[in-house]
C-alpha cells in the first residue's frame, strides 16, 4: 500500500478517499470522472467517494456540467487533521493516566523489577512526567543518552522541585562526562556528593526506583546489558528513603556555606 495512503486511512479515510484524494492532489482541479479514470476507483462509487471527501474537508466543488473538483493543500488538510489527533491523543493520555494511576494504587504488591536500559530510562522519564511536587535523585552513573533525557524531561516540569545528588563524573563508553557540569548547565539544581555506583529517583516521597547496573573490571565502564531497575510504590519505603536524601542535602548545603 501507498505511504500515503496508509496515512490519509490512519486519519480516518476509506481507501478509496485516500486514492482520490492523492489523485486530485497531482492534477489539482478536475472531474469525478477522471479522477475514477487516474485512481482506478469504479465510476459506480466515484461520486460518493467525493462526497465524503467534500463533508471531511478535504476537497471543494465548484458547480457546473460536470462538477469540477479542486483539492485543498495538503499542508492546510494535514496541518489541521494533525491538530486534531494530537488533541484527541493528549486527551486520551489524560484519561488512561487517571484509570492507570487509580489501578496501580490498588496492585497488593507494588514492587516491580524493569530490564534494559532503554526501559529503565523509560520509566525514569514517566516517573517525573507523572510527579505533582517533586523529584529527588541520587546519581553515581549514567547510561548513554540518560542525561540528555532526564533533562529534557525536568525542563518540560519547571513546576517541579529537582533536587540532584550525584558523583562528579563518570565514564559512558570510556568518555569521561561530567555530571554536575551536564546538570547545571540546564539550570538544574545540582550537588557534589559522594554517591556509589547506584542510581535513586524518588518522586513526591510516594514512589521510587532503584537503578543497579555491573561495571567494566576498571570500574569505568558500565556494563548495559546487565541494567535493572527495581520500581517501588510504597510509600512508607519511598518517604523514608526521601527523608534521608533531605537530610544528606541540607548537610552538604551546611558545608558549602
Amino acid at each position: 500500500m501507498d505511504e500515503n495512503i496508509a496515512i490519509l486511512k490512519g486519519l480516518g479515510l476509506t481507501m478509496y478517499e485516500a486514492q482520490a484524494y492523492v489523485t486530485l492532489t497531482s492534477l489539482i482541479s478536475s472531474t469525478a470522472t477522471e479522477v475514477s479514470e487516474k485512481s482506478g476507483i469504479p465510476r459506480s462509487k466515484i461520486y460518493d467517494v467525493m462526497n465524503g471527501l467534500i463533508k471531511k474537508n478535504f476537497i471543494e466543488v465548484e458547480d457546473g456540467r460536470p462538477l469540477k473538483y479542486t483539492v485543498k493543500s495538503p499542508v492546510e488538510v494535514l496541518g489541521r487533521e494533525k491538530e486534531r489527533v494530537n488533541s484527541e491523543i493528549d486527551d486520551t493520555i489524560t484519561r488512561l493516566t487517571y484509570i492507570y494511576e487509580n489501578g496501580m494504587s490498588q496492585v497488593q504488591a507494588p514492587i516491580w523489577r524493569v530490564y534494559g536500559v532503554e526501559k529503565i530510562i523509560a520509566q525514569e522519564i514517566e516517573i517525573i512526567s507523572r510527579a505533582k511536587t517533586s523529584v529527588n535523585m541520587r546519581i553515581g552513573f549514567l547510561f548513554e543518552g540518560e542525561g540528555k533525557a532526564l533533562i529534557k524531561a525536568f525542563k518540560k516540569r519547571r513546576n517541579l522541585n529537582v533536587n540532584i545528588l550525584a558523583s562528579p563524573t563518570c565514564y559512558i563508553n570510556d568518555e569521561k562526562v561530567n555530571i554536575i557540569e551536564m546538570f547545571k548547565d540546564e539550570d538544574i539544581n545540582i550537588q557534589k556528593a559522594d554517591i556509589p555506583f547506584v542510581k535513586v529517583l524518588i518522586s513526591d516521597s510516594k514512589e521510587m526506583m532503584h537503578t543497579y547496573t555491573k561495571f567494566s573490571e576498571d570500574k569505568r565502564n558500565v556494563i548495559p546489558e546487565t541494567a535493572i531497575g527495581i520500581w517501588n510504590k510504597y510509600e512508607d519505603i519511598a518517604k523514608n528513603y526521601d527523608d534521608r536524601f533531605m537530610n544528606q542535602l541540607k548537610k552538604l548545603k551546611k558545608k558549602s556555606k
